[in-house]
């Protein structure tokens, strides 16, 4: 949940809707639900048949690094393809609640081909970086982790002051509301130290996210850093009637990473 967030850098702002953010989310969805992963599909198979498809189908559309550096056309395609690619069920609802949560506000900042622009970009650098720094792996990498940690960090450069409502495990997931500017650096701190611990293997690439939500951040402060607010810096201009805006959907801990099938 996003609540009472004073506008963005430069102009008054009202609730509009974000049809990109809405179709990138309709089409992950979408893509999803006809793959093997979603387990709707009969053309799939089952059991190991089903198994052997999703692997199959996970290499095809997503990042395999030791393939991706050969030089083969069809794989320097593969970071934008991986970016609509999820694992399971969890994986994608994960992905899809923030980039619900902090795309609208973006796009709406940004402008819808801008933001456009943005997803795509700063997703395939994520995914790129990541395979740079994995280029012996045959491990195949999909999800929009990516693209969306770089929505959250061009979100908190825009709108440092949104109080977002968290839920903290080791605070018996009380649900409690904090400023973007701790919740999200919270977030990027607790990647860096799993990207750490990450072991070889299947799980989750968190470098991607880090790599992301570097790039987005970065974005923000060099489209946007010029601008000033009625009031001054990001975050602080008025919104429409003079009413605090509220943006709400439910809390999560913290978007999944990509798969590594």
């Amino acid at each position: 949940m996003i609540g009472n967030w004073n506008g963005t850098v430069g102009r008054v702002v009202r609730n509009r809707p974000a049809p990109v953010t809405y179709a990138l989310i309709a089409l992950c969805c979408l893509i999803f639900l006809i793959g093997p992963a979603s387990g709707f599909n009969p053309g799939y198979g089952s059991g190991d048949e089903l198994l052997a498809a999703q692997r199959a189908y996970f290499r095809r559309w997503g990042v395999v690094p030791g393939e991706l550096f050969e030089g083969a056309p069809r794989a320097v395609l593969t970071p934008a393809t991986a970016l609509f690619v999820h694992g399971s069920w969890v994986h994608l609802l994960g992905n899809m609640l923030f980039l619900y949560v902090f795309g609208t506000m973006t796009e709406d900042r940004m402008g819808r081909v801008e933001f456009t622009l943005f997803y795509l970009g700063c997703g395939y650098l994520a995914l790129l970086g990541y395979a740079a720094a994995n280029a012996e792996s045959s491990q195949s990498l999909v999800g929009a982790s990516g693209a969306i940690s770089a929505v959250l960090g061009a979100f908190l450069y825009l709108f440092p002051r949104a109080r977002v409502t968290s839920l903290l495990p080791f605070l018996f997931f009380l649900p409690l509301r904090f400023p973007a500017w701790v919740v999200l650096p919270f977030w990027a701190a607790l990647q860096w130290v799993a990207a750490g611990r990450a072991a070889q293997g299947p799980g989750v690439a968190y470098l991607a996210h880090l790599v992301g939500f570097g790039l987005g951040l970065l974005y923000a402060w060099a489209r946007f850093g010029t601008e000033q607010g009625p009031k001054g810096g990001p975050g602080r201009a008025a919104v429409g009637d003079g009413r605090a805006a509220r943006v709400k959907a439910a809390p999560a801990p913290a978007p999944e990473g990509e798969n590594q099938p």
